[in-house]
């Protein structure tokens, strides 16, 4: 059956990995192994790029479900934040695996990470669930912020494209599943693809966009955008590239600024505007997003999105 616009329950449906972040900063130095350092700062907050995603996508005024893997003792929390944005909980399915879990550890000039899986482990099994693709298949547009797999994504990909759903990938850094040639299938099946240079280089041995180019044509993919951080993004169009500088702001933390962007440009998308509006909107987005901390803070509303377009790139 094929759906029309009209009958589309969401205009985006976020579908990834979801984690709690804990984030420890202000460290003086690096504790030796047996010491005790203390943090000057310390956050708590709801984490991944599909939270980040989502959320942004909500703020700029879009139907918005959000659907992945958490554990039920932290339902009232996600609950709650999510609200915040418009958003609610019902398309997170409770695990025993419990939440994802990833810790954030910095001094001033360095920053790790520890990750629990948690229940993102049994991403892939969810998006089996019949019920789970019928959510998918009510939506405009489908983003996948997590590497997903190619066998998956053989089974998804042509029922939603049937459906009249667009779609956008974001594997964030895997570099597994990004040299892996089984997921070139999946590549040349999304929509639009939203590496950044560091993921990008894995795909071509150069982070620069011209390099980028070359392969995204290579491999015939439908719409490919490379993020660029400072230098703002580019997008292959017609076998050239199409390059938007980021407006200047006073940035305070890159958390989540990739994320932002993708719902920058996936709102551009579904407004019908052109490669270049949409990469514009993203930068806008992205941007917005480093000048508070954490990645939700910072995420702008459609007033403020307008205000900044208008002021950096014209009405």
């Amino acid at each position: 059956m094929a759906f029309s616009e009209t009958m589309k329950r969401w205009d985006v449906v976020v579908v990834g990995e979801i984690y709690a972040d804990h984030v420890f900063s202000g460290f003086q130095r690096w504790p030796a192994p047996g010491e005790e350092v203390h943090a000057e700062h310390y956050l708590r907050e709801l984490g991944g790029g599909a939270v980040n995603t989502a959320c942004a996508l909500a703020r700029l005024q879009r139907r918005v479900r959000l659907i992945g893997l958490i554990g039920e003792a932290d339902r009232a929390w996600f609950d709650t934040r999510l609200k915040s944005f418009g958003l609610t909980a019902s398309g997170l399915r409770s695990d025993a695996l419990g939440t994802g879990v990833t810790v954030s550890v910095s001094t001033a000039e360095d920053r790790s990470f520890y990750t629990y899986l948690g229940a993102n482990r049994r991403l892939s099994e969810l998006l089996g669930d019949a019920t789970v693709r019928a959510e998918l298949l009510a939506a405009r547009h489908v983003h996948f912020a997590m590497p997903l797999a190619a066998n998956l994504a053989r089974r998804l990909f042509p029922i939603l494209h049937k459906a009249g759903c667009t779609t956008s990938l974001d594997v964030g850094f895997s570099p597994d599943w990004l040299r892996d040639p089984a997921n070139h299938w999946t590549l040349r099946a999304v929509d639009y693809f939203f590496p950044n240079q560091t993921e990008a280089q894995v795909l071509t041995g150069d982070n620069s966009a011209e390099a980028f180019r070359a392969w995204a044509s290579s491999m015939n993919l439908r719409h490919g955008v490379i993020k660029l951080g400072a230098a703002g993004a580019a997008a292959v169009v017609n076998g050239g590239l199409a390059h938007v500088s980021p407006p200047r702001v006073d940035a305070v933390d890159m958390t989540g600024a990739g994320d932002a962007f993708d719902a920058g440009f996936i709102d551009g998308v579904l407004n019908g505007e052109s490669a270049v509006d949409c990469l514009r909107r993203a930068c806008v987005c992205g941007a917005l997003c480093t000048t508070r901390i954490g990645a939700l803070e910072g995420l702008p509303d459609s007033f403020s999105l307008r205000s900044i377009y208008e002021q950096n790139y014209g009405s």
